[in-house]
């Protein structure tokens, strides 16, 4: 018989990411209300800066995915990887560095994303600094994984472990590529990718930060907690392997479905939609791998409040990952984009998929770490039903929202004009179905209250087993002893580095395939001649563009549709985004496309519109920036700013730098008498409002059509 070795689990650092999963998860979500609410009751962005939606937009976002899901992840990965390799972790240090860190990381991008410090990238706005805090986090966490893999006293590897494995490579991948920037202070930087370029990195980053932050981690998660709620096995181990390494390889190619019918090359668009939609295969294969796995077991489904959380988990995900292929098909698409189904399609996996998920873990987890029960069945099953309903409520009136604000966009009349030629009348439409959303998200944000009551009072006056005894083979032993049928795949289990090198090697394909040829092959982003940089005073008002998240609402991509063509102007070129560090293509429109704005409205519309939008457009659910008009501009950063976009390749005469600052004098001065023409006695030249009329005036009036037929840009 062979000699058992005792060792023990650490639990603490299991409990302390659950905690931090728990708090932030409820800070998401009051973000996220707060946000839906403001969509409708404008007032209740206060009128300061750091409360208005542009800014705690994209909190929320950040919040919801790497405070709440992102400490979700790491507690399920802390308890299951000891379990699984029958180790202690590798580093209880590491452990304590990891949790302290993600910690800071996620407070400092509080501190900065409301403050307006943002690269504007979404899910990728935090500033360098934090960047490389990031990375060499996720670096401390992923030494203390492989470690404990390779003292592991298992001989195989479970396909949990596989997804753990498969996320932690993926993601600083995609990290460390889309978050090359060049500084220009300590909170300022610029990507050193520009326009469609910058559109195809960001996007390739971020539908895959959905696809290895958001979903593979919470594969392996549901590979390990379900068939352990269930106490069955998982139902096909042939099935997870062809589900894992189709998994890997196709999501890598699908990012550009983001960019459909954009300025991107169509070569790359047709890859996008292509793997998009092979994509089903593998999601639907993990979908039905999860909810076979309860064959047998569905007596125990109809009691169990968290077996119940995870089967809507699972059948979300498989609801998720079939939308998505479907709206990257370019006829759905060219209705869906841009639009609230977008959004709605989000939260199914959002809040059905990591938030139901997660729910069904804590409470699976916490009273087994404490050894105790849980306080209360009942409570849990209300949690279930209050969220559930929740997501139904949000998800619903989004997709009405969505289908209206989509046909709306596109109607002709019989006399051949836009139906809805303002923009601002497909907005007031949909007013009642935001009030609805809200309300869902009233309910599931109710629902993870109901969770904190139940799960402090399970651990009221109970213990946690920080150190929780095991006992085990050593490694050698179970080598020796190892009998029985071996499958093919068993090889590269027992082989780690094999396993991590063929895991990189699958994920890297598709995006070298796409984004390379986009680099080297010049005529793929063809310039137009009349396309010149922006003016210091632009380009500062470019910043504070960012600054604000009016990015959030609105888009600078005009797609070839004649709706779109009628409604704003000439459809947008690559040509036209050659000096755009970072693009600023858009993702939603709350409010009307701005890629041709620039000379649509005197000077003193802006200013007015930005001081009270209402002024101009009565019924607008815009948030002021009375501060923009209060605050000067800063100019300390100008020539740096200037010295930074040479290096990155943007053609400044040299040393343009030197006389920046007094050429942005002389245009605001213009501006600024402009205004006081206008009737706008007290405008001031030295004030960010006027930065920000000039960026705003700037858009789109580079090219004419003349110009187009005279250049070749396409």
């Amino acid at each position: 018989m062979a000699q058992m070795e005792t060792f023990y689990y650490d639990n603490k650092i299991v409990r302390n990411f659950a905690y931090a999963t728990i708090l932030w998860g409820v800070v998401g979500f009051l973000v996220g209300l707060t946000i839906a609410i403001q969509l409708y009751w404008p007032a209740l962005n206060l009128g300061i800066s750091y409360t208005t939606y542009g800014r705690l937009r994209p909190l929320h976002t950040n919040a919801v995915i790497f405070a709440f899901v992102g400490n979700g992840i790491f507690m399920g990965v802390y308890y299951s990887l000891q379990r699984l390799l029958k180790a202690r972790m590798f580093s209880d240090l590491l452990s304590k560095i990891h949790f302290w860190g993600w910690q800071l990381i996620i407070t400092l991008a509080a501190v900065t994303l409301v403050s307006g410090i943002t690269t504007s990238k979404e899910y990728a706005e935090l500033e360098w600094p934090i960047d490389i805090l990031i990375a060499l986090i996720w670096v401390v966490f992923g030494v203390n994984m492989i470690g404990t893999i390779m003292k592991r006293r298992e001989r195989y590897m479970y396909v949990a472990i596989w997804f753990y494995i498969a996320t932690f490579f993926t993601v600083a991948v995609l990290h460390i590529f889309n978050s090359l920037e060049l500084p220009v202070s300590f909170l300022k930087s610029y990507s050193i990718y520009a326009g469609v370029q910058d559109a195809l990195v960001q996007w390739w980053y971020g539908h895959n930060a959905v696809a290895f932050f958001l979903t593979t981690p919470y594969l392996g998660l549901m590979y390990y907690f379900l068939p352990k709620a269930a106490e069955r096995p998982v139902y096909s181990y042939r099935l997870s392997i062809v589900h894992f390494w189709a998994l890997i390889f196709l999501y890598i190619w699908a990012g550009p479905h983001h960019l459909l019918y954009t300025s991107l090359p169509d070569w790359a668009q047709s890859l996008g939609t292509v793997f998009s939609i092979m994509l089903i295969a593998p999601s639907w294969g993990g979908m039905l791998n999860g909810l076979l796995t309860l064959r047998g077991a569905w007596d125990k489904v109809r009691e169990d409040p968290i077996l119940k959380m995870m089967v809507v988990a699972v059948t979300a995900y498989g609801m998720s990952t079939f939308e998505g292929p479907m709206m990257s098909i370019k006829s759905i698409n060219a209705l869906s984009h841009y639009t609230d189904w977008t959004i709605a399609h989000v939260h199914i996996g959002a809040l059905g998929w990591n938030g139901l998920l997660t729910f069904g873990i804590l409470y699976w987890l916490i009273p087994r770490i404490f050894k105790t029960k849980l306080y209360s069945i009942k409570l849990a099953n209300l949690h279930f039903w209050i969220a559930t309903l929740g997501m139904i409520f949000y998800a619903i009136p989004l997709y009405w929202a969505g289908i209206a604000q989509g046909l709306m966009w596109k109607q002709f009349n019989p006399e051949g004009y836009l139906q809805y030629p303002i923009f601002l009348e497909t907005v007031l439409q949909i007013i009642p179905m935001y009030i609805i959303r809200s309300i869902g998200g009233l309910m599931y944000l109710t629902g993870a209250c109901v969770m904190v009551y139940n799960l402090a009072k399970t651990t009221s006056g109970a213990t946690l087993e920080a150190n929780e005894m095991a006992q085990a083979p050593a490694l050698a032993v179970v080598e020796e002893e190892h009998h029985g049928k071996q499958y093919a795949h068993r090889w590269l289990e027992k082989r780690p580095v094999q396993f991590f090198i063929l895991a990189t090697v699958v994920i890297l394909i598709g995006g070298l395939v796409e984004i390379v040829p986009t680099y080297l092959v010049k005529s793929n982003i063809p310039t137009i001649s009349s396309v010149k940089p922006y003016t210091p005073l632009e380009l500062e008002g470019r910043d504070l563009y960012v600054r604000e998240g009016c990015y959030t609402c609105h888009s600078q991509m005009i797609r070839p549709f004649r709706s779109e063509t009628e409604r704003y102007g000439e459809y947008s070129k690559a040509g036209e985004f050659v000096y755009d560090h970072p693009f600023q293509f858009g993702s939603k429109r709350t409010g009307p496309d701005l890629h041709r704005v620039g000379g649509k409205y005197p000077d003193a519309w802006h200013y007015n519109h930005m001081l009270d939008p209402t002024s101009m457009s009565p019924g607008s659910i815009m948030p002021r920036y009375p501060w923009l008009i209060e605050n000067i501009l800063s100019t300390k950063l100008t020539a740096g700013k200037i010295r930074a976009m040479q290096k990155l390749g943007v053609p400044y005469a040299e040393g343009f730098d030197a006389q920046a600052v007094s050429e942005l004098e002389s245009q605001a001065m213009t501006i600024t008498r402009n205004l006081r023409e206008s009737g706008i006695a007290d405008a001031e030249m030295d004030r960010e409002i006027i930065a920000m009329i000039a960026y705003l005036q700037r858009l789109g009036t580079d090219i004419k059509k003349a110009d187009l037929s005279a250049s070749g840009g396409k």
